[in-house]
């Protein structure tokens, strides 16, 4: 079985994290995807540190090479007629188009969606930014930080009482990937069932608004969700993180009575087996603390290998804390094909497998590496395309 999306044309105008990382997903489920860039620096992202050698054995960072593997670049300046006329062509060809623009850039380079609409009957135009394209906030910039922040996302995630910053891009990549992911998605099987495309508008504020599901829950329930005192934040001793004797951790996730249970036996605490949220004990109060004393005070007797040992064959819900390292070198995971090394880049995937396994082939382009091929493509000839090139209207990497 071929790959579910093999066929399609997806054109992505992102940049840095949110629209990249959703066009991977796209490529690695087979689209052709095409980075179109502008003719300066093209995807600044390029350049963050740390860097490390791809298989061409270029200094890149290893995020961009990541989330871009696969995918061919062509530069364009669509401050210029020729340059938008290029894009306009391109788009013609496509299925979808990924932008984030603040609102009403696209219109006022007359690439928008109507103009693209009117060419592409088909065409899905997709805007992936922060606040949306309506709103008091829409044309205000942002980053990850800023989207969590504005959810309450932020609130929930302290550490010593005070908001912590998550190592993953919570705003970026649920609220804007995967959202925007299921969301084209369903865009392009209708466009594809009816002949017509549409508009996407997605913002990251709002898939992290919808997803906050239980601090927003506690509000309906009249309570404050405060962070560490709920459920699920570490109020119930059932499911917390503990420290070990060697300073690692331990997940304990024994949510359900049963698990719990297995949990108590296992760790030497049978005294605690009635100790649990759904026999009464109240998530965040003082009795819950010193239930979470009395395990805290267990687990801290093991080094986390000896807890891992003993946990091995007990279906309980607990897990060792993984460093990242740890983490991309676990058996499971390679077991699920989902590490692959390219060079000194790691490159993780796919997200899921339909039809024939593996990611997109290919390192993350160059800045324009593709643009005369792409241009070809559209039916230019090399002198028109060497005009298209001496004008700056488009881009070549240079060799």
């Amino acid at each position: 079985m071929s790959k579910p999306l093999e066929g399609f044309r997806i054109l992505d105008l992102t940049r840095l994290l949110p629209g990249p990382a959703l066009s991977m997903h796209l490529a690695d489920l087979g689209a052709d995807v095409i980075k179109v860039e502008d003719t300066g620096e093209g995807d600044y992202m390029r350049g963050f540190p740390p860097l490390s050698l791809n298989a061409a054995g270029a200094r890149v960072n290893a995020a961009f090479e990541n989330v871009n593997r696969g995918k061919r670049s062509i530069c364009l300046d669509l401050k210029q007629p020729a340059g938008r006329d290029l894009l306009l062509r391109l788009a013609d060809t496509a299925e979808a188009l990924v932008e984030g623009f603040r609102p009403g850039v696209m219109d006022r380079l007359g690439v928008g969606w109507e103009a693209l609409h009117s060419r592409n009957a088909k065409l899905v135009f997709c805007s992936l930014t922060g606040y949306g394209q309506t709103g008091p906030l829409a044309l205000k910039a942002g980053h990850d930080l800023n989207y969590c922040a504005m959810t309450g996302v932020l609130d929930q995630i302290r550490a010593d009482g005070r908001p912590a910053m998550p190592n993953l891009q919570i705003g970026d990549l649920l609220g804007g990937t995967l959202t925007t992911l299921a969301a084209l998605l369903a865009a392009l099987l209708g466009a594809q069932r009816t002949g017509i495309g549409c508009r996407v508008d997605t913002a990251m504020t709002d898939g992290l608004l919808v997803h906050h599901i239980f601090p927003h829950a506690e509000l309906d329930a009249g309570r404050v969700p405060v962070a560490g005192r709920t459920l699920l934040t570490g109020g119930a001793p059932c499911y917390r993180i503990y420290p070990t004797a060697d300073g690692r951790h331990l997940a304990v996730g024994a949510l359900e009575l049963k698990f719990w249970h297995a949990f108590c036996d296992a760790a030497g605490l049978a005294e605690l087996r009635d100790r649990h949220w759904a026999l009464g004990l109240a998530p965040g109060s003082e009795a819950s603390e010193v239930v979470a004393r009395r395990v805290a005070s267990r687990i801290g007797e093991k080094t986390r290998a000896e807890w891992e040992a003993v946990f091995a064959e007990v279906d309980a819900c607990v897990t060792p804390v993984l460093t990242p390292a740890e983490a991309l070198a676990h058996p499971h995971h390679h077991a699920r094909a989902l590490v692959h090394r390219r060079g000194a880049v790691t490159a993780v995937g796919p997200l899921a497998t339909i039809g024939e396994p593996g990611i997109a082939e290919g390192p993350a382009p160059r800045a324009g590496e593709h643009t005369r091929e792409l241009l070809a493509e559209l039916g230019l000839g090399q002198g028109a395309i060497d005009a298209l090139l001496a004008a700056r209207a488009a881009a070549q990497a240079q060799p």
